[in-house]
């Protein structure tokens, strides 16, 4: 296949390799070398062309926009001794991730070397141009021809891999790809995982053992901080105050006069606090100290000298309570 240009600064030597680059093989300036890359490019269009009709395909399945998007390594071989050159044929190949079937019928997954597409020209066929391209190939991928992926091959190719590198035992696959027996020789066979050893049986709790927090008894405390909202314990605190005898005969001695001043007052459900020291005048004299701290409904049952209370709704009040 001849061309308009020289091939020589396109392609190189006999053997030129292509990959996604699409670098040419000579050198120059800025506006030289975009040159060689548009002719490097018309150069793999035109091979994928002939390559297409040459299997009867409709589109190629090699042009330089596949070239840029792919992985692919093309192999050009040239005639270098014409005086622009010719190009004599082509080779692609790249790896792809495969899924394939062994002898056994079980789905291996490999990424092998696949041949994508082969072409020798018409007028030079049969003279063993397309044997040298391939041992080429073979050569400098550094891969035996038993362990290539053949991508939809022709049965022009298969006669010609037959012939020349002794494939002629197939393994059959469910894709369009062709192994041939070899394939899987040197694939070792992955080590079996030992399956883990049961757990022995242990007895069923049905209960945990830890201590929940909502079962835990938490000890009472001591007279008065025991009298919060729900105690049983309610009324005034006048019996747990000293008193002293009074002599027979005496007249009862009559109410003390009782004497309130301070503002605020403890809440329903409240906190009280009270310190009291109190005194009373009648058969006899008797003091008596409490300190307590009750709820809000026990305030008012407390003689104190001073009281502070805290109402978690009412609000927070001082006083001072005479009796």
């Amino acid at each position: 296949m001849e061309f308009p240009f020289d091939l020589a600064p396109v392609l190189g030597e006999r053997f030129c390799v292509v990959d996604q680059h699409l670098r040419p093989a000579g050198r120059g300036g800025t506006a030289k070398r975009e040159e060689l890359e548009q002719q490097l490019r018309t150069v793999i269009d035109e091979l994928g062309k002939a390559s297409a009709k040459a299997q009867g395909l409709s589109t190629p399945v090699t042009s330089a926009a596949r070239m840029e998007s792919n992985r692919h390594v093309l192999y050009i071989l040239r005639d270098t001794r014409s005086p622009k050159g010719a190009v004599l044929g082509f080779l692609k190949v790249g790896y792809k991730k495969l899924f394939l079937l062994d002898r056994d019928g079980s789905h291996v997954e490999v990424e092998p070397l696949c041949v994508l597409d082969f072409y020798i020209h018409e007028s030079q066929q049969r003279r063993g141009l397309g044997r040298e391209l391939f041992r080429e190939m073979l050569q400098r991928e550094r891969v035996q021809p038993e362990k290539l992926a053949v991508d939809r091959p022709s049965e022009k190719l298969l006669g010609f891999l037959r012939k020349h590198f002794g494939l002629c035992d197939l393994i059959p696959q469910v894709n369009n790809f062709v192994i041939f027996e070899g394939f899987f020789s040197t694939r070792t066979v992955p080590a079996r995982r030992p399956f883990p050893r049961p757990r022995p049986e242990e007895p069923i709790k049905p209960y945990s053992l830890t201590e929940r927090d909502f079962l835990r008894e938490e000890p009472e405390p001591p007279w008065p901080f025991n009298l919060s909202r729900g105690s049983p314990v309610r009324g005034s605190l006048r019996p747990f105050l000293l008193r002293r005898e009074t002599p027979a005969g005496t007249p009862p001695e009559p109410p003390p006069r009782r004497a309130r001043y301070g503002t605020g007052s403890g809440g329903r459900g409240g906190i009280g606090a009270g310190i009291g020291i109190g005194a009373g005048i009648g058969a006899g004299v008797g003091t008596g100290i409490a300190l307590g701290i009750v709820l809000g409904p026990i305030l008012d049952s407390v003689w104190a000298h001073f009281g502070i209370s805290f109402g978690s709704e009412s609000g927070f009040g001082l006083g001072s309570f005479w009796d």
